[in-house]
């Protein structure tokens, strides 16, 4: 083998051995990248947020029908809810019970509470349809421009949903009351720990 035979092969080997190397530093790179961005402090606040929060009712199960007591053809009382536990830094709660199947732009609201106490772990049935309540909390008006809660009063032979959302925050909103849903949402929009969600249905006859 002459002189320059043996340095263009080594050129050759010397080529192949960066390529590999760089190949070998990318999927270093890449590697490192996707452990960084499924790191915990790289998720966003979807991951973040607490999924052990559960809310109830003793009315109806989920994805029950809600008896007629709780439409506005009946008693027109809002159902008893209760809650688990939540996120240790809740400072309050706002509820939001809506209608998306209604004949609307935008879900009819049911009922909207806010300001609702960290310590509270539940909501009784026939809570009273006044601004603001004994235990601090504030309710705003529900689509019929009233407050407090409004059952469930859709068109005869067609079952609507109805979905309580129950938000946990880490502040207390300082709206007061008679506050409307775009205002309540707009609000709470970056301070929401956790959410449970219970969807029911009704179909008046």
């Amino acid at each position: 083998m002459t002189r320059n035979t043996r340095s263009a092969s080594y050129r050759r080997n010397s080529g192949r051995l960066l390529v590999s190397a760089i190949a070998v530093l990318a999927l270093a790179v890449v590697a490192s990248q996707s452990l960084h961005a499924n790191s915990p402090a790289q998720q966003g606040t979807e991951q973040q947020t607490d999924l052990s929060l559960r809310l109830t009712s003793s009315a109806f199960d989920p994805d029950g029908a809600i008896p007629a007591k709780y439409a506005c053809s009946g008693a027109n009382v809002s159902p008893a809810l209760a809650w688990t536990d939540p996120p240790a830094a809740t400072q309050s709660f706002v509820l939001i019970v809506d209608d998306p199947d209604a004949p609307a732009a935008t879900p009819a609201v049911h009922w909207l509470i806010y300001a609702i106490p960290a310590a509270a772990r539940s909501l009784p049935e026939g809570t009273p349809t006044k601004p603001n309540l004994p235990d601090g909390s504030h309710q705003g008006k529900n689509s019929a421009g009233k407050v407090g809660y409004r059952g469930p009063c859709p068109d005869p032979g067609k079952v609507h949903h109805y979905f309580f959302k129950l938000y946990a925050l880490d502040y207390v909103p300082s709206l007061k009351a008679k506050a409307s849903v775009a205002d309540v949402e707009a609000t709470i929009k970056d301070h929401v720990l956790a959410k449970a969600e219970l969807i029911a249905r009704f179909q008046r006859e």
